[in-house]
C-alpha cells in the first residue's frame, strides 16, 4: 500500500519562507518519480515542481527562483523548498508519485497524498 505524508505547512508572512516535505512508505522511493502540486481556493490543481528518479527536475514559471525541489531516497522524503512566498502561494500542496515523469508532471500520478495547507499572509 503507497503512502505519501505531506507536512510543513502553515501560515507565514509574505517574504518568508517554508519547507515541506513529503514522505512515501510501500514503494522503492528511489525509482518513482515525484512531484508537487497545489490548489488554490475556488481553483483546479495546479503543477508546482517535479524531480525524476535520476534527478532531473522541472519547475512551474511561476514559482522559478523561488522554489526548490530536492529529494533524499535514504529517507524515502521529497522536499520543496519555498523562498520568498506571497500571498498567491496560498494553496493546499500535494505530493504525488509514479513511475512515470510524465505522469507526474502532467497530474495523472497513480499516488497521491492528503496535502498540506499553505497560507501566505500579506
Amino acid at each position: 500500500q503507497v503512502h505519501l505524508v505531506e507536512s510543513g505547512g502553515g501560515l507565514v508572512q509574505a517574504g518568508g519562507s517554508l519547507r515541506l516535505s513529503c514522505a512515501a512508505s510501500g514503494v522503492t522511493f528511489r525509482n518513482y518519480d515525484m512531484g508537487w502540486f497545489r490548489q488554490a481556493p475556488g481553483k483546479e490543481r495546479d503543477f508546482v515542481a517535479a524531480m525524476s528518479s535520476s534527478g532531473a527536475s522541472r519547475l512551474a514559471n511561476s514559482v522559478k527562483g523561488r522554489f526548490a525541489i530536492s529529494r533524499d531516497n535514504a529517507k524515502n522524503t521529497m522536499y520543496l523548498q519555498m523562498n520568498s512566498l506571497k500571498s498567491e502561494d496560498t494553496a493546499v500542496y500535494y505530493c504525488t508519485a509514479d513511475l512515470t515523469f510524465a505522469a507526474v508532471i502532467t497530474g495523472r500520478s497513480d499516488y497521491w497524498g492528503q496535502g498540506t495547507r499553505v497560507t501566505v499572509s500579506s
